[in-house]
Parts: structure tokens; C-alpha cells; sequence
């Protein structure tokens, strides 16, 4: 499987990354023909990265390619992108669509509203497509920690919820979650109580609070995360508003997260184009190579390309 790759790390020299490696969350959106409430009406709040009006264009693969021209994937997992929320399996059939011209996505992560009544049917149509893995529905979350609280309606406690997302292991649907590590507790339970679905952690568990106690408190979460057999972790979204995204800031949160979950259950991610907003993609790319550096080559290969092919089911 090995292969040779060099390629310019911004605001340094090249580097050689001597394995293929899998983008496991990027995005794509056509604002002319579709409809993405969060780019087009009014601006989300609390977005995690502030001003993102830089992302209210079209974003195709054409665009994807630009930014990896010299670092490309090998493969790549589209995760849904807040698509109309009426008619989630249009934006499952546009991408498989879409795939089948230009060769991306690999696989696609849907959305389907599980506390829905119609979700038995939703998740029936997107598995109709060959390239479908999984789904993300945003659970409810509290914008701060001091806020969270358990049992709150369309949250992972909810009964109603949890029935539809009991129904993914019906199409061996994996799970994809997004939301704060303030609510890991929640999310290690339902990894608990449905052991047969694969649940991966979006953005890292989204360590914003960079604080000594922030930090403490994301890692304390993440390993009561980690002890779910069923549960992996997409590194990603690890920007920080107002700065640009650093080695400094982010190789020590790298290292830790790998160090909880274990190597075997940890991938790369670009979440791009959401995070052009604090990076060129191989700035992103380069800061993971470096922070995986200290660990064995077989490892390395697992993090950037095996780990991803397993958990999304991409072997050719």
C-alpha cells in the first residue's frame, strides 16, 4: 500500500508523506441549485469559527481539488452539509451523482432527523445508495458547559431520539456525532446501550477552551468516551476563532486524543472547506504528519488511511 508524496507545507519546506492518505469528513454545496439555510438566510450563532461568510459560495470538487492540488486523498467521506432539512435523501442522491462524474466523494454520511416520524423512511432512502455509510444528526447540545443538562428533548437521552437510532443497525448504518465534550457522558452511554452501531466522534469532541481546566475537562471526558469499544474519533475542527491554526495549538491535542482512544480508532479529517477558514488544507495535513510522527509506521499508516477505510467501510 505504501506510495511517495511530497508536497509544500505552507510557511515551511516540503515534506514527503510516504503513505495514501483518507480525507474522513469534508463537505461540498451548490448554492445555485440547492438550498443550505446556515450559507444562504440568516447567519448561524455561536458559530464556532465567528465571521464564516467566506464559506456562502459554491464549494464543488473542482474547488476540493484546488485545495489539495499537491496533498490529495485517496479517498474521501462527505458528511452532510445542512442541506434543506425537509428533503435529506436529494442531497444522498445529488452527491452519489456527483461522485459518479468526478470521482468524489467515496462515501457519503447522510442526515436524517431521528426523532422524526418519518425517519424509518428516511433512512430506508438513503440506504437505496451504494455509496452510503452513515448518518449525522446534531443531537441538542448546550452552547456552554454550565448550560448542559441531561434529558433535555431531541437530545441522546431522549427516548424518542433513541428509537430512531436504534434503526441504523437495520441498514448497518455508522453514526456520526457532533456535538461538545460537555455531553461525551450522554454520548458514552448511547455507545453503551447500542453496541452494535458504530458511533465516530466528529471535530475531536471540539476542545475550544484551550485553558488548563478546559483541556482537563475534554480529556477526563474523551476517556469516559473512549472505554465504548464502538466508538472512534475524526481529528478535525481544531481551529481556534480569530487565530490561524498553529502546530503549537493544536499537535499537543492531537497527541492526547490518540493516546486516549489508541491509535487504532482515531483518522484524519480536513472538515473542509469549513476550515479554510483558519487553514490552508496542507497546513492542516502537515500539523497531523508531525504530530504522528512519534509513533510507529504502521500506526501512522492506520491514522491517515487504514483506520478510515475500515471504520467506512472503503476497501476496494
Amino acid at each position: 500500500m505504501t506510495a511517495s508524496a511530497s508536497f509544500a507545507n505552507p510557511g515551511g519546506a516540503p515534506f514527503a508523506l510516504a503513505t495514501p492518505f483518507i480525507d474522513a469528513h469534508q463537505h461540498f454545496w451548490d448554492l445555485d441549485r440547492h438550498r443550505y439555510p446556515w450559507l444562504q438566510e440568516a447567519p448561524v450563532p455561536n458559530f464556532r469559527y465567528g465571521d464564516y461568510s467566506a464559506l456562502r459560495r459554491n464549494y464543488l470538487p473542482a474547488d476540493y481539488a484546488r485545495d489539495t492540488a499537491g496533498c490529495a486523498p485517496v479517498k474521501t467521506v462527505h458528511v452532510e452539509a445542512e442541506w434543506e432539512r425537509a428533503h435529506p435523501v436529494d442531497e444522498t442522491a445529488w452527491l452519489d451523482t456527483l461522485a459518479g462524474t468526478h470521482g468524489r466523494p467515496t462515501a457519503i454520511v447522510g442526515h436524517a432527523q431521528l426523532d422524526r416520524d418519518d425517519v424509518a423512511a428516511v433512512l430506508a432512502g438513503h440506504a437505496a445508495y451504494g455509496r452510503m455509510r452513515g448518518i449525522r444528526n446534531k443531537p441538542a447540545t448546550a452552547v456552554r458547559r454550565e448550560d448542559a443538562r441531561r434529558g433535555q428533548p431531541g437530545s441522546m437521552d431522549d427516548p424518542r431520539w433513541r428509537r430512531g437510532y436504534a434503526l441504523l443497525a437495520r441498514h448497518g448504518m455508522s453514526f456520526d456525532l457532533q456535538a461538545p465534550w460537555w455531553h461525551l457522558d450522554q454520548a458514552a452511554e448511547l455507545a453503551r446501550d447500542f453496541p452494535q452501531t458504530q458511533l465516530v466522534l466528529n471535530h475531536t469532541g471540539l476542545p475550544a477552551d484551550r485553558s488548563a481546566a478546559g483541556l482537563d475537562g475534554w480529556r477526563r471526558a474523551m476517556a469516559t468516551l473512549a472505554r465504548a469499544p464502538n466508538v472512534a474519533v475524526k481529528i478535525s475542527g481544531l481551529g481556534l476563532p480569530g487565530r490561524p491554526w498553529t502546530r503549537a495549538d493544536n499537535v499537543p491535542v492531537i497527541r492526547d486524543t490518540i493516546a486516549i482512544f489508541g491509535a487504532e480508532r482515531c483518522m484524519f479529517a480536513s472538515n473542509y472547506p469549513v476550515d479554510s477558514l483558519v487553514a490552508p488544507y496542507a497546513t492542516i495535513l502537515a500539523g497531523f504528519v508531525a504530530a504522528i510522527a512519534i509513533f510507529p509506521e504502521a500506526q501512522q499508516r492506520a491514522l491517515l488511511h487504514d483506520n478510515a477505510a475500515r471504520i467506512y467501510r472503503l476497501q476496494d
